[in-house]
């Protein structure tokens, strides 16, 4: 067994008389209210029963703890993700997600005068672009515009679709992929009414 999840569980015994004794609760009153023996209540606080999370869940309940104070949870890492770059057909590709399936997103930078002349490509899925600076060329079917810094656009990927640069200068942007079907929402409230 890992020596951290030994420890924490070690822990827990002098934790639970430390909580019954802060409320002056006695172990056949904990007993009542968790249904748990006073035997083996006795046994968790002493140390010589590991605890189960069978045990523990009625025991963080009666205490009005989460199980992760009861057993004095370690933190759980680093919550930034770090993925990695990817450069496909002149273009740096971010995923700012990870998880399977569902609405994909990225950020993608094409550097100045590195995509060439269009070449729509088609595909499954539905996309929206936000720019974020620079200019992007986007060619969607018989459309040919220029999007700016706060523009967006979306579209359907079956319609034959191209994006690069507007001119000599490099462009970043956010882009939200799904499957088919699937489109990005934005939900906005209603104005306040003035007085």
């Amino acid at each position: 067994m890992d020596d951290d999840l030994g420890n924490a569980l070690d822990a827990v015994g002098p934790r639970l008389r430390t909580l019954r004794r802060q409320r002056e609760t006695t172990l056949a009153d904990l007993s009542a209210a968790t249904g748990i023996s006073v035997s083996t209540l006795s046994r968790l606080e002493s140390g010589a029963r590991r605890p189960t999370l069978e045990l523990l869940l009625p025991l963080a309940r009666a205490h009005g703890v989460t199980l992760d104070e009861l057993v004095d949870a370690p933190p759980t890492g680093d919550p930034r993700i770090h993925l990695r770059p990817i450069t496909r057909h002149g273009m740096t590709m971010l995923p700012l997600t990870r998880r399977a399936g569902g609405i994909q997103a990225y950020k993608l930078v094409i550097p100045a005068n590195t995509r060439g002349e269009p070449a729509p490509q088609t595909h499954e899925g539905y996309e929206w672009l936000y720019v974020l600076n620079g200019r992007l060329r986007l060619v969607l079917g018989e459309h040919d515009v220029v999007l700016t810094p706060g523009e967006a656009a979306e579209f359907d990927t079956r319609v034959p679709h191209w994006f690069g640069t507007a001119d000599s200068e490099p462009v970043e942007f956010l882009s939200l992929f799904g499957k088919q079907g699937e489109r990005a929402h934005l939900r906005t409230s209603p104005k306040p009414k003035s007085r």
